[in-house]
């Protein structure tokens, strides 16, 4: 794929079980992004979240972290190639320094969004 293309059905986020109590750690896939640019905002979006969730008070950036990787939850965005967004190149970064609520709000971009009851 050359990341300029969306796949058949749109560009799919998938979203991976750090703590080991999913078999194969895909949670689930979320498809229909019809851009790559949305796609990787919405992963990186999710990963703010998600150490968000595992931050406590007091706590340094190697605790976060640690406390991700034991109960986190990763994401990768399914055949971007190169054009992908990686959650390795900023992990330490937002582990070190807590997230806004909109750098966290995942669900504005959520392609399912509207189309639930």
């Amino acid at each position: 794929m050359s990341g300029l293309v969306a796949p058949e059905g749109g560009w799919r986020v998938r979203i991976l079980d750090l703590s080991g109590g999913v078999p194969g750690a895909i949670i689930e896939e979320i498809a229909g992004f019809p851009t790559l640019m949305q796609a990787n905002e919405f992963a990186r979006r999710y990963l703010r979240d998600s150490i968000e969730r595992c931050r406590a008070g007091g706590m340094s950036a190697r605790e976060v972290l640690d406390a991700w990787f034991a109960w986190g939850e990763d994401v990768e965005i399914v055949e971007s190639g190169e054009g992908g967004w990686r959650s390795a190149n900023e992990l330490a970064d937002f582990a070190a320094e807590p997230a806004s609520e909109a750098e966290r709000d995942w669900r504005a971009l959520d392609p399912r969004r509207g189309t639930r009851e």
